[in-house]
C-alpha cells in the first residue's frame, strides 16, 4: 500500500533500518587496512625441500635410513623426504619430532633431557597427539623468527637424529641448533 509521498511502508522500514545502522556504525572504530595486519616470516617450500634432501643425505652418508619431516610455523608438515629402505614408524616420528620442536621452540633432544631432570615437566608429553619428545626434532629460525621445525628419525641415536636435522638446517643457512662432529 503506497503512502501520500509513493514510498511503501516496507520501503519507509528499509530506509529507516538502513539509517539506523549508518548512525551506530558511525562511533565504530574504523576496520584497519591490510597494512595493520600482523606479518609472519614463511619458510619457503623451496628452502623446506633443500633442508628435507640434505638432512636425508647427511643420514645416507653415514648409512643411516630414515625420514625428514619439515613443519611450518604451525606445526603443519610442509615437505617430506622418507630414505629407500626407511622404516614405516620414521615417517610419523620425523613429522612429530618437527611438530613439537616448533610448537615448544626448542629442541626435543633439550626437552627430553629437560624431563629428567624434572619430573614435574612429563605432562608436556601428554599435551596432545602429535608430541614426541625424543631426540631429532629442532627449530627452524632463521633471522631471529621460528619459521618450522624440522624432524629426523631413524637413525640408531637420538644424538644421530640431531646431527642430521643440523645438516638440514645449515643447508638453509639456518640458526645452528645442536653442535655437530666436523
Amino acid at each position: 500500500m503506497r503512502q501520500r509521498d509513493g514510498c511503501t511502508r516496507v520501503q519507509r522500514f528499509l530506509v529507516a533500518g538502513m539509517l539506523t545502522i549508518g548512525v551506530l556504525s558511525a562511533g565504530m572504530p574504523q576496520v584497519g587496512s591490510a597494512e595493520d595486519l600482523p606479518r609472519e616470516a614463511t619458510l619457503p617450500l623451496t628452502l623446506a625441500n633443500k633442508a628435507t634432501q640434505a638432512a636425508v643425505e647427511a643420514c645416507k652418508k653415514d648409512g643411516y635410513r630414515v625420514s625428514v619431516s619439515i613443519v611450518d610455523r604451525s606445526g603443519v608438515l610442509r615437505a617430506m623426504g622418507r630414505a629407500d629402505g626407511a622404516g614405516p614408524h620414521t615417517v610419523d616420528s620425523s613429522r612429530k619430532k618437527a611438530y613439537t620442536a616448533v610448537s615448544i621452540r626448542r629442541p626435543t633432544s633439550e626437552l627430553a633431557d629437560l624431563i629428567v631432570k624434572v619430573p614435574t615437566l612429563e605432562a608436556l608429553r601428554d599435551m596432545n597427539g602429535e608430541i614426541l619428545i625424543l631426540g631429532g626434532g629442532l627449530p627452524i629460525e632463521i633471522g631471529g623468527d621460528v619459521v618450522g621445525g624440522i624432524g629426523v628419525g631413524g637413525a640408531p641415536g637420538a644424538h644421530l637424529d640431531d646431527a642430521c636435522a643440523q645438516q638440514g638446517l645449515d643447508a638453509i643457512g639456518a640458526t645452528p641448533k645442536v653442535s655437530t662432529p666436523k
